[in-house]
C-alpha cells in the first residue's frame, strides 16, 4: 500500500519509544544545563571552576544534537546515542572506582554513605545500559541520512 511513496512522517510515523527517548533526552538537556558551574567529575577527576564550566557548555550542546537528532531521526544520531551512553557507563564506573569518598564529601559537604553510592550508580549504569538497547532496537526509525539537522 505505501509502496513507491517516501519515507516521510506520514508514512513512517515515530514509535512511542522514539518519542519518549526524545523526551528524555530533552529532560537530559535541562539536566546539564541546570548544572552549570557545579564540579563535574569525568574518569577519575573533578572538573571545578572554569574546565567544569566549559565542560558543561560541550556536553550541553552534544545534548542538544543528541534531542534535535532524535526528533530528525537523524541516522548520525543513532550512532552518537551509543557511543555517549557508552561514555556515560565508562565514566560512571572509572568516578566510582576512582573518586575517593572525602573527595565527595568536600564537594557535597555532607557525608556520603558509601553502600548507596554503589548502588544508585551501579543501578544508573543498568538504567543506561537499558536505554541503549531500546535505541538499538529502534535503529529502523532512525532514516534521515542527512547529516545536517537543519
Amino acid at each position: 500500500m505505501t509502496d513507491g511513496l517516501p519515507d516521510t512522517e506520514e508514512v513512517q510515523p515515530r514509535s512511542q519509544a522514539m518519542v519518549m527517548l526524545a523526551g528524555l533526552y530533552l529532560f537530559l538537556l535541562l539536566m546539564t544545563l541546570m548544572s552549570y558551574g557545579q564540579p563535574v567529575p569525568f574518569f577519575g577527576q573533578i572538573l571545578e571552576g572554569r574546565f567544569g564550566q566549559i565542560f558543561i557548555i560541550l556536553d550541553s550542546l552534544l545534548c542538544l544534537h543528541l534531542f534535535l537528532g532524535l526528533w530528525q531521526r537523524q541516522r548520525l544520531t543513532w550512532y552518537l546515542l551509543l557511543i555517549y551512553n557508552g561514555y556515560e557507563v565508562l565514566n560512571t564506573l572509572v568516578n566510582l572506582w576512582l573518586v575517593p569518598r572525602n573527595e565527595l564529601e568536600r564537594i557535597l559537604e555532607r557525608p556520603v554513605d558509601p553502600q548507596g553510592m554503589l548502588a544508585s550508580n551501579l543501578v544508573t549504569v543498568g538504567i543506561v545500559l537499558w536505554i541503549s538497547l531500546v535505541i538499538w532496537k529502534q535503529r529502523e526509525q532512525f532514516h534521515n541520512r542527512s547529516p545536517y539537522l537543519f
